[in-house]
């Protein structure tokens, strides 16, 4: 396959799986309502995008540090409100 046909599958599939966090994060924000999230596999999936962004920085991966520092970002903003609202109603 041509490597520029790579890279826009690369970083059409970073775009999508980046921006699929931020309705969650939006609705979070908006209605502080995390019934129903996960702490424990939002801290394994954080924690887990941290490595993926430590890993596109060791390799110079633009696409893969581009997407996973957005997604840490929208990720965080999830576990913060998911650990600060738990137990509200």
């Amino acid at each position: 396959m041509n490597e520029q046909i790579i890279s826009y599958l690369g970083y059409a599939a970073a775009t999508l799986t980046t921006l699929s966090f931020v309705p969650q994060a939006v609705k979070i924000i908006r209605t502080r309502d995390t019934h129903g999230i996960s702490v424990e596999m939002y801290s394994a999936f954080t924690f887990g995008i941290l490595l993926w962004l430590t890993y596109g920085i060791g390799k110079r991966d633009i696409a893969i540090i581009a997407a996973n520092a957005v997604t840490l970002s929208l990720a965080s903003v999830i576990l913060f409100f998911t650990v600060r609202y738990r137990g509200r109603k």
